[in-house]
């Protein structure tokens, strides 16, 4: 592992990026179970292409524009917006200023999840977390890309705070906020099987861990608060509490992922694109 990566916590795993934060032209590739997590780090006129074998979410929070060009044809300028790439190879590029972008995927063709920074962590896996698959199909034309804007997504009736995107094999939860959150209205919870992967990218957190007691005291453990600057990824297994807190009078931007794309989300008609996707006889089983 390099030097500059750090992982740590031990009721989940929590990871860096590396101090090379804001450096050009450096890709780091975190993963879980089910899902890894590339940061891209491209200068001006800088090129990469990426390769998934499902869907894939790219990230680009910053408002300086970034230029995908699609295997299947035709080039989409974004900024401060989630992209959805169809299966394939495909290129990214920084136009005028440093960009940092990310890339989540269940599946990687063009690079190993055992090649992660954090590999370590998961060579044991868990059995409590629940197999991906190919829960959801693409209606319409699978080849395009799909671009959300988040300033001009609007929010979910019911739920002002979060907005929601999905793939066929995972969803995200785009959380971004002005200042602290409000430490009287955390949402600590928990999930039976599978994980949270949360993505600190604008604004620092602390992440706060429980797990249940059970019968036997001597195996109880201590509460966690891992601190989680810009540039961190935390992967929670199923079974532990958590909640997240932002912290500081500055912009904040969380992305809460999960594989496969959470059905209660979609039950409450929360998820922004969930009529672009059918499930599949696999997942109605």
């Amino acid at each position: 592992m390099p030097d500059d990566i750090k992982v740590s916590g031990s009721l989940a795993m929590l990871a860096d990026f590396g101090a090379a934060a804001g450096s050009a032209s450096r890709r780091v590739l975190l993963r879980s179970e089910a899902f890894c997590v590339e940061r891209l780090h491209l200068a001006p006129g800088e090129k990469d292409s990426i390769a998934s074998e499902e869907e894939s979410f790219l990230l680009a929070p910053s408002r300086a524009p970034s230029l995908i060009s699609l295997e299947s044809g035709g080039s989409h300028r974004i900024a401060h917006s989630v992209a959805i790439l169809p299966p394939g190879r495909h290129e990214v590029a920084a136009i005028r200023e440093v960009v940092e972008l990310f890339v989540i995927a269940t599946t990687r063709s063009d690079i190993s999840m055992d090649s992660a920074v954090n590999a370590d962590r998961f060579m044991v896996p868990n059995e409590r977390v629940k197999p991906v698959g190919q829960p959801f199909l693409r209606l319409g034309d699978e080849n395009s890309v799909q671009i959300y804007p988040i300033d001009e997504t609007p929010f979910p009736e019911g739920n002002p705070r979060l907005k929601f995107f999905q793939t066929n094999t995972m969803s995200i939860n785009w959380v971004e906020y002005e200042g602290g959150r409000d430490r009287t209205t955390l949402s600590p919870h928990s999930h039976a099987d599978f994980e949270q992967g949360s993505l600190a990218i604008k604004g620092s957190f602390i992440h706060h861990l429980r797990e249940p007691w059970g019968k036997n005291a001597d195996l109880w453990r201590e509460d966690e608060h891992l601190d989680a600057p810009p540039g961190t990824l935390l992967v929670v297994p199923p079974g532990i509490v958590h909640t997240t807190e932002g912290v500081g009078d500055t912009r904040h931007i969380l992305i809460d992922i999960f594989a496969p794309p959470r059905l209660d989300f979609l039950a409450k008609g929360w998820m922004h694109n969930a009529h672009l996707y059918e499930k599949t006889q696999e997942e109605d089983a």
